[in-house]
């Protein structure tokens, strides 16, 4: 034989680091089986029984009904509805966040006058409970009374009347969209702004002496080095959004017809509404497999850019 297989040794001072690392990350380890895996896969069992309120109360287990739970909400047509609207939003709001945020950091990383305060205050509707964010955009957009109605009645002289946003179905998720937009820009820019101050200025300086203009060091310098900044806060932005179901509910609550139902919504309508918890867990799995689709698709994509 060309060499001799190494013997394990507990004693070696690299199996005793290793062994110390895990030890120390044994805590985390199982508190992530007992609060996410294993509920994770009981939600999945869950979806193919029958399980319902009764169950529950009387301690009885669901009985296996295969795909029926699955096959019921999409002959009902409400998963494709909620799929649709799931991921437009996301979609929609991480682009948009994104693209402020880029634009705030790119504003902030500049030497403008008040730029720590901007900082201090740009963090304030990320800091406000989302619960409280909803109720707060709640009046701003209550119709005849709220902030918006009054703001479009004194600039249009008093023509425009009743502009309810939340009652109509083709604004109503666009009124969630603009709420959702207040209250994740600001971490968003913020992390952005921290990736790109760890550019060296000595990198800038020289590009811009070689003749480079502001729109060549952006594209060619900043967002080049930013790009592991830029995937995990993008990352980041459409796990918040898929999950997102406060602004939902005190803004909606999926209406109006169902025009803001999205997969949070029609999951707790479906467990805490019609008490049926095998259909509630059919689309929490179906939600969670879109999620885990759509991040690791967003990061091959990226990281094919980047090589």
């Amino acid at each position: 034989m060309s060499g001799t297989r190494k013997k394990f040794n507990i004693h070696s001072r690299g199996t005793q680091d290793r062994l110390f690392c895990f030890i120390l990350l044994l805590p985390a380890i199982i508190l992530c089986i007992t609060f996410i895996i294993i509920p994770i896969i009981d939600s999945v069992w869950m979806s193919f029984t029958d399980y319902k309120i009764a169950n529950l109360t009387q301690g009885i287990p669901g009985k296996w009904n295969n795909f029926a739970n699955y096959t019921r909400l999409w002959d009902s047509g409400k998963l494709q509805s909620a799929a649709g609207i799931t991921i437009f939003f996301v979609f929609v709001t991480v682009l948009l966040t994104f693209i402020v945020s880029m634009t705030l950091a790119l504003i902030l990383n500049t030497k403008i006058v008040g730029a720590r305060f901007l900082r201090s205050i740009m963090m304030i509707p990320w800091v406000i409970p989302t619960v409280i964010a909803g109720l707060l955009w709640a009046w701003i957009y209550a119709n005849p009374y709220g902030l918006l109605q009054y703001l479009v009645s004194i600039f249009s002289g008093g023509k425009i009347t009743g502009f309810g946003i939340l009652n109509n179905q083709s604004t109503a998720l666009w009124g969630i969209i603009i709420a959702a937009l207040w209250k994740q820009i600001p971490l968003m820019a913020l992390l952005l702004l921290s990736g790109m101050q760890s550019i060296p200025d000595d990198m800038l300086e020289a590009a811009k002496i070689d003749g480079a203009n502001y729109i060549n060091c952006l594209f060619r310098i900043i967002i080049p080095h930013m790009k592991s900044v830029i995937a995990v806060t993008v990352s980041m932005c459409i796990i918040e959004n898929f999950k997102q179901y406060p602004l939902f509910a005190t803004l909606t609550n999926g209406g109006p017809a169902g025009a803001t139902t999205t997969f949070a919504v029609l999951s707790y309508d479906e467990a805490f509404v019609n008490f049926n918890y095998g259909s509630g867990a059919a689309v929490t799995t179906i939600w969670l497999l879109m999620m885990i689709v759509v991040v690791f698709i967003f990061n091959k994509i990226f990281k094919q850019e980047e090589a």
